[in-house]
């Protein structure tokens, strides 16, 4: 398996740590962990050493018996510096819990101990695993420090929500469950999985043909309601993360139809293109393609509402001082859609959330509706989400019995590599559920 370097910062956090330890030694992973100081008011190097076999580092002046090696590696002849050695041999470095003040180091490039120096000299992939208090997260200094560290190249996991350490405070800033940590390493580790690391797209190229045979229907764009025959209520969608996925699968040997609702883009060779432009057309025409298809990727953003009685002509400027539109509800396309459903579709949302609770919010969605999967993004933050080359994306995925949900976080990445990212979990979830 793979070799694991742990970096524990302090925090109350760092008792999770030690799970963390457990799973990955459990699932055959070698480990080494190097602590700050001041992790080791909270855990001491003797309970992460009896679970790892190998000797734990604090300082990069003392001497590692190991000798840079980790459990079942040969040592080296001589003795090396450890906070080079160590990383050397590591397939992933992972700081996990990463507390503010070990994050502000890390972006400034400060090594004033092993956990710093170790990051400083690695050339493996990093994971950064961010816990502490919601205040000190949600801090300008700590965005911004996270921020300079995605585009350096490492994968930050965002902390979960909920109870924290300190008595009545609730909040984001709980460093996530062990087991989605090392789900997370180990998509770095065989290169597999949804995240991109340092720009670069998960999928390989033996994920070229492996859609064959499988029609996929895509949807893109945004919906337009009319208010009279010029002026229309729409949405900032401009269907390039629905252009990006019909793409993707058609590169992957895939049957692909394209609903464009609105979409000025070039669409993709080899793409059978549908173009709509309300949302009663874009029911329509995906109940038309539905039956047929094995799997759904619904991106369009559909309008919630649309205009009563829309003005068949263009209303005047002398009509429009006191004008009042009345709305009422358009269907609810994909859970009209996921009723239908026969066995063996594979069906996936999108959820254009805005802010703290996205996620939350598109868990309950993915329950609600009936998804096998959801992919939501922030629309909050200028540099991903509408009318951008890039994204970010969290995406969950309903269990067996949909009970259990598993997350799989996708970091900024062009739109094209999300995608294949995104088709890499259906992929994973049509799999298991075949073979279950």
């Amino acid at each position: 398996m793979s070799r694991i370097l742990l970096g524990v910062s302090g925090g109350i956090a760092a008792y999770k740590a030690l799970e963390l330890v457990r799973l990955a030694t459990a699932a055959g992973h070698s480990v080494r962990v190097v602590q700050t100081p001041a992790s080791r008011r909270f855990v001491g190097e003797a309970s992460f050493a009896a679970l790892t076999g190998a000797p734990v580092l604090v300082s990069e002046f003392e001497r590692d018996p190991a000798r840079g090696a980790f459990p079942g590696q040969e040592p080296p002849p001589r003795e090396p510096l450890s906070h080079l050695q160590l990383v050397a041999n590591a397939d992933l470095y992972v700081i996990a819990p990463a507390s503010a003040n070990t994050i502000a180091k890390l972006a400034a490039g400060i090594a004033d101990n092993l956990l710093g120096s170790c990051a400083l000299a690695a050339r493996c992939p990093v994971v950064v695993a961010p816990a502490m208090n919601n205040h000190m997260y949600e801090h300008p200094a700590t965005t911004a420090n996270l921020q300079t560290l995605r585009e350096r190249g490492v994968e930050v996991v965002e902390p979960d929500s909920g109870r924290l350490a300190s008595e009545g405070e609730q909040g984001i800033g709980r460093l996530p469950d062990p087991a989605r940590l090392l789900a997370i390493c180990e998509q770095l580790l065989v290169g597999d999985g949804p995240v991109a690391v340092a720009g670069k797209s998960s999928s390989s190229p033996s994920h070229r043909g492996d859609w064959q045979g499988l029609r996929v229907l895509v949807t893109a764009g945004g919906t337009r309601e009319p208010i009279d025959s010029v002026r229309f209520l729409g949405n900032s969608s401009s269907g390039r993360m629905g252009v990006a996925l019909a793409g993707a699968a058609r590169a992957r040997g895939a049957t692909v139809t394209l609903v464009a609702a609105n979409v000025a883009l070039e669409r993709p060779d080899g793409v059978a293109c549908r173009d709509v432009v309300t949302a009663a057309e874009l029911q329509a025409t995906c109940e038309d393609e539905f039956p047929d298809c094995d799997v759904l990727l619904m991106a369009a953003a559909v309008a919630d509402f649309t205009v009563a009685a829309p003005a068949q002509g263009k209303i005047k400027k002398a009509d429009r001082e006191l004008l009042e539109l009345h709305l009422q509800p358009t269907a609810d396309v994909l859970t009209g859609l996921a009723a239908a459903r026969r066995d063996g579709q594979t069906l996936v949302g999108f959820a254009a959330e805005h802010g703290r609770g996205a996620v939350d919010d598109a868990r309950e969605k993915l329950v609600a509706k009936g998804l096998d999967a959801i992919v939501v993004n922030d629309i909050s933050r200028p540099d991903i989400g509408f009318d951008v080359d890039a994204n970010e994306v969290t995406i969950l995925t309903a269990g067996g019995e949909r009970s259990e949900v598993q997350r799989w976080d996708v970091p900024r990445a062009p739109k094209a590599q999300v995608a294949d990212a995104i088709l890499d979990v259906v992929a994973r979830l049509r799999e298991s559920r075949a073979s279950g």
